[in-house]
C-alpha cells in the first residue's frame, strides 16, 4: 500500500550497496536489460516477461522492496490476500474485468470492522494543524524504511495536505486508529478518488496510500483490518476498484517498475551512504561527472500558471493515451496536482514564443528522507519525477502500419524533446537544493535515463489493482505515478 523509494543507488560510477556475488548479479542484470532494449519488439516482450518473473521470484539480488532476495510467498501463505478479490500468483489473466460484481448499497456492511478492545477508530482531520502534526509524527517514525534502516521517508505536513486533499477527497477515507485510553494515533490508512484507465476502460477507483502501523503494534494484525475498513467505506461511496503500490510482492502485480537515480549532490550521497565511491574513481572526478549547467536551455520554459490548466489538461490526457495504465485528468486534477506549491511540487510548461501554445510540461515533487544515525547529515533531499507530457506527431504515426516501425518513429520523435526537458528538470531540482533525482522506468523514462546519467537503484515498485483482473502491463506502458 506504499511506495518504496528509500532504496540506494547502484551504478558503476558512484554507487553500489551490494558486494561479491550481488555485484555480479546486478552487472548481469544491467547487461540483460541493455540487450533487451536492442532486441526486436516481439523478443523484447518475452525477455521482459522473463525479467519480471525473475523479480517476482526474488532472483534479482539487492532489490529493496521486491523481496530483497526472498522468494515470494505462496498463495497459502497470504492468509489475508487469499480472502480478497485479487489475482492469484499463478493465475493467467486473458480478459480484463471485475473479479467480483458491484454490491448494492443496502448490502454493504454498515458497521465498522471491530478492532482489538484497546483501540478505536478515528477520522484524521487533515485540515486541522494538531491532527496533521500527529499524522506527520506517526509516518515520520514508523513508515517506509530501506532494508538497512539508513533512510526513512519524512513527509511534510504540506505534502500530506497536497496528497490527501485532491478534488473529490472524503474525510471518511482518512482513517486512523487510536489507543482508547490516551487517544494516541497509532495507525493510519487513506484513500483518494481517481479516474484510472486500464487498457481501454476508465474506472473511478480509489488510490490507497499511507498504510502505517506503529512499530510496536505490528503483532496486533491491524493492517488487514485497516484495509478491510477502507474498502468498506469506499464501497459505501459506490467505488469497488482500487489501485495501490508496494515494495513487496503480493498477489499479483499488474506491473513492476524499477527505481533509477540521478545524482545531483554526489559528495553528500556518498557521505550518507546512499552511494559508494567506486575504487576506480575520486570524489573530484565524481563531482565533475555529475556537474550540471547553471541555466536551462528550453526556449519558452516557465513555471506553470492557472491560465495553463486547460491546455495542460488536454496535453497530458493526449500524451497518457499512449500508455495502458494511466490516470484520466480533469482540469481540477491538473490544477491541484501540477501547479507549483512551495516545498512540495514544481510544475513547468513550455510556451511557444510565437503561437503562445503550451507544447510540453514536466513536474517533480519533494519527498525528503531522514538520514538515520549519520554524524554529518540529517536529511536527504530527494526529488521525484512526476507527470510530464510532450507533443507527439500522432497523425504521422497513425500512417505507419507496422507496429515496430511505429514505435521506433514515436521514440525518435519523443526522445530529443524529452531529453532537453528532463535535463532542465535536473538543473531546476539542483537549483532547489535537491541531492538526488529519482524516477521509475515507466512512461518514456528509459528514453532519457541512460543519457542523462541515471543509474539503476536497488528498489522495485509493484503496481496492484484491487477487484480488477488485468493482463500484465510492461513498465514502459505504465503512465500512473503514485506518491
Amino acid at each position: 500500500m506504499s511506495k518504496t523509494g528509500n532504496n540506494k543507488g547502484n551504478n558503476e560510477n558512484a554507487a553500489s550497496n551490494t558486494t561479491g556475488e550481488g555485484d555480479n548479479v546486478n552487472t548481469a542484470l544491467i547487461s540483460f536489460e541493455q540487450e533487451m532494449r536492442n532486441a526486436p519488439p516481439g523478443v523484447q516482450e518475452q525477455l521482459r516477461a522473463l525479467l519480471q518473473q525473475m523479480d517476482v521470484n526474488g532472483a534479482v539480488s539487492g532489490s529493496s522492496g521486491s523481496g530483497s532476495g526472498k522468494e515470494a510467498k505462496s498463495m497459502e501463505d497470504h492468509k489475508f490476500w487469499k480472502t480478497q478479490p485479487v489475482v492469484k500468483h499463478d493465475e493467467i489473466v486473458e480478459v480484463d474485468g471485475p473479479i467480483e460484481s458491484d454490491v448494492p448499497l443496502d448490502q454493504v456492511r454498515a458497521a465498522p470492522y471491530p478492532l482489538p478492545k484497546e483501540f478505536e477508530w478515528s477520522l484524521v482531520d487533515v485540515e486541522d494543524e494538531k491532527e496533521i502534526k500527529e499524522l506527520y509524527e506517526l509516518l515520520t517514525l514508523n513508515y517506509v524504511e530501506d532494508d538497512d534502516a539508513m533512510f526513512r521517508f519524512n513527509y511534510s505536513a504540506n505534502f500530506l495536505k497536497w496528497a490527501l486533499l485532491p478534488p473529490g477527497w472524503k474525510k471518511s477515507w482518512h482513517i486512523g486508529v487510536r489507543v482508547t485510553s490516551n487517544k494516541k494515533l497509532v495507525a493510519f490508512i487513506s484513500g483518494i478518488p481517481q479516474n484510472v484507465r486500464v487498457h481501454n476502460t476508465i474506472k473511478r477507483m480509489v488510490d490507497i496510500n499511507f498504510l502505517c502501523v506503529h512499530k510496536k503494534l505490528r503483532s496486533k494484525r491491524l493492517a488487514p483490518v485497516l484495509i478491510k475498513e477502507v474498502t468498506r467505506r469506499t464501497h459505501l461511496e459506490g467505488i469497488f476498484q482500487a489501485v495501490y503500490t508496494a515494495g513487496v510482492v503480493l498477489p499479483k502485480p499488474v506491473s513492476t517498475c524499477r527505481y533509477f537515480h540521478r545524482s545531483l549532490n554526489p559528495k553528500k550521497l556518498v557521505e550518507v551512504g546512499f552511494s559508494r565511491l567506486a575504487r576506480t574513481t575520486t570524489m573530484a572526478r565524481l563531482v565533475k561527472q555529475y556537474k550540471l549547467s547553471a541555466e536551462t536551455t528550453t526556449p519558452g520554459l516557465r513555471p506553470m500558471e492557472e491560465k495553463d490548466v486547460g491546455a495542460v489538461t488536454q496535453l497530458i490526457n493526449k500524451y497518457l493515451s499512449h500508455f495502458e495504465l494511466a490516470p484520466h485528468f480533469e482540469e481540477a486534477d491538473v490544477r491541484h496536482w501540477l501547479i507549483s506549491r512551495p516545498g512540495v511540487v514544481w510544475g513547468f510548461v513550455v510556451e511557444n514564443p510565437e503561437t503562445k501554445d503550451i507544447t510540453d510540461f514536466f513536474s517533480f515533487y519533494s519527498l525528503p528522507s531522514t538520514v538515520i544515525n549519520n554524524p554529518k547529515h540529517s536529511t536527504l533531499n530527494a526529488a521525484y519525477s512526476f507527470y510530464y507530457a510532450v507533443q507527439t506527431p500522432d497523425e504521422e504515426l497513425d500512417k505507419i502500419t507496422d507496429e515496430a516501425e511505429r514505435k521506433i518513429a514515436r521514440d525518435d520523435a519523443v526522445k530529443n524533446r524529452l531529453m532537453r526537458l528532463m535535463q532542465d528538470a535536473l538543473i531546476l531540482a539542483r537549483r532547489n537544493s535537491f541531492d538526488v533525482f529519482n524516477a521509475l522506468n515507466l512512461m518514456d523514462n528509459t528514453l532519457f535515463t541512460e543519457d542523462l546519467k541515471f543509474g539503476p537503484g536497488d528498489g522495485y515498485l509493484h503496481f496492484y489493482l484491487y477487484n480488477w483482473r488485468c493482463t500484465t502491463i510492461q513498465s514502459e506502458k505504465v503512465g500512473l505515478v503514485m506518491l
